[in-house]
């Protein structure tokens, strides 16, 4: 029971992330403190990159030899694949956009949407393997996982209600419009883990392809971010602080 509990709890942890950002929109006037947003971008980097590899890669290179798989297959394949579903991804947004001019808005909505589904199948997939029992993965990995992934969803949370409300909706419709933005989140990683049977034997490929999407995410979302205008020094130590952070609560707890 305790393991279905702390697995329901790691499930909403991005979720709640998600919401927090969006309820920023009720503090802020106009947009998040500059700073304090490169710190925080640059601090879910460094988490995401350093749960990529000690949370998944390494897991789904040490599941594929218990397999008697060869164990860079697995691991090259899925990532691969991760990192081609979000250019997909990405491109379909972009057309859309491009056809549905004055709806810039909305595709952002849509954007982050569609970016938060593979998120929410990496926590799953990480869950599954933590109730599996024999994946190789902890509560501690799965758990860090779901909050390094929660900490880049607060600013995703901000950036879809506080537009929002710039552009004059009310304060209320924006919050709920960045909640729904990650709704997809449990709900795609409760599938993955109903799933729990045909989701173990693929484990190292799943795990490879949720690392090489969050890495694809970081590349493409979190780092322009960073270097966008001033203050990018604050992004690169929050990039710092977060990977070192993650890779010794791994190493150190995992």
């Amino acid at each position: 029971m305790n393991s279905i509990l702390y697995s329901i709890i790691g499930v909403m942890i991005p979720f709640i992330g998600t919401s927090l950002g969006s309820s920023l929109v009720f503090f802020l006037k106009k947009t998040m403190n500059e700073k304090v947003q490169k710190m925080i971008v640059g601090f879910a980097a460094g988490v995401m990159i350093a749960a990529s590899v000690w949370s998944l890669i390494l897991p789904a290179v040490e599941m594929a030899e218990n397999q008697g798989v060869i164990t860079w297959i697995p691991a090259t394949i899925g990532f691969i694949i991760g990192v081609v579903f979000l250019i997909i991804t990405n491109y379909v947004a972009e057309k859309i956009e491009t056809n549905k001019n004055g709806k810039k808005l909305n595709m952002l909505l849509f954007s982050v949407t569609l970016h938060n589904i593979p998120e929410g199948m990496a926590v799953g997939v990480c869950l599954a393997g933590f109730l599996a029992g024999n994946a190789g993965i902890d509560l501690l990995e799965a758990m860090l996982l779901a909050i390094g992934i929660a900490i880049q969803n607060i600013p995703e949370g901000a950036i879809i209600s506080i537009p929002l409300k710039m552009e004059g909706e009310s304060k209320n419709r924006a919050f709920i419009y960045g909640v729904l933005s990650g709704i997809v989140e449990p709900i795609s990683a409760l599938i993955t883990m109903l799933l729990l049977n045909m989701v173990v034997p693929l484990l190292p490929y799943l795990l490879s392809f949720a690392a090489g999407a969050m890495i694809y995410v970081v590349i493409e979302e979190l780092v322009p971010e960073i270097h966008t205008g001033s203050k990018s020094k604050l992004g690169v130590i929050g990039v710092t602080i977060g990977f070192i952070l993650m890779m010794v609560l791994d190493i150190a707890l995992g």
